[in-house]
């Protein structure tokens, strides 16, 4: 094996552990976390995808849990009920995380996912400008609101949203490669 290998692997190993031991804090959180932001340059610095998923189930699992039990305990039915016949349910759940805890970003988030799989775009997009308010960072908002843009044919919008959570989360690729499709779109580029 020769020395830029076994550095690489050196490297991913120190990366994957540093992710990893970032998991001993307790599980209540949301976007005010501090480990949160060491997660965000690990997730930019991370070198192949397998590392950088690491890191972001971990932001994912800061982002979702409260500090109050009643906001954990309705963020779990909403998603539980994130299913076509339970559209309805999960949304009243998230109305409820809102209303208890306005300032909780991943409430607004995941009931803008509701919206959106409701195909009530205009609602999805409100509170996915109230998440990255509460929270710039979220990749995950952001990618909805590209999805969201590229459904309505605003191809230039979702080009903007899309460049912009790639600068966060570099390793998403299905987003990068629909985003450059696009973008050879508006430019007339052949496919």
């Amino acid at each position: 094996m020769n020395m830029v290998v076994c550095k690489g692997r050196a490297l991913a190993l120190v990366f994957l552990v540093m992710a990893i031991a970032g998991t001993g804090h307790p599980v209540a959180a949301d976007q005010r976390h501090g480990e949160l932001k060491k997660l965000f340059v690990q997730l930019q610095a991370a070198p192949e995808y397998s590392l950088a998923k690491i890191v972001e189930a971990r932001i994912w699992q800061l982002w979702v849990h409260h500090d109050n039990p009643d906001v954990d305990q309705r963020m779990a039915v909403g998603m539980a009920a994130m299913t076509p016949g339970n559209l309805d349910r999960s949304l009243a759940a998230f109305d409820k995380v809102i209303e208890l805890a306005p300032d909780f970003a991943e409430g607004w988030n995941k009931r803008a996912t509701v919206h959106f799989m409701m195909g009530s775009y205009d609602a999805s997009v409100n509170d996915i400008r109230r998440t990255l308010d509460l929270e710039p960072r979220h990749f995950g908002a952001l990618s909805g609101l590209g999805l969201i843009f590229d459904a309505i044919g605003n191809t230039a919008a979702a080009v903007k949203v899309w460049e912009k959570a790639l600068r966060v989360h570099p390793h998403m690729e299905g987003i990068r490669q629909r985003m450059n499709e696009l973008k050879r779109e508006l430019t007339g580029a052949p496919t």
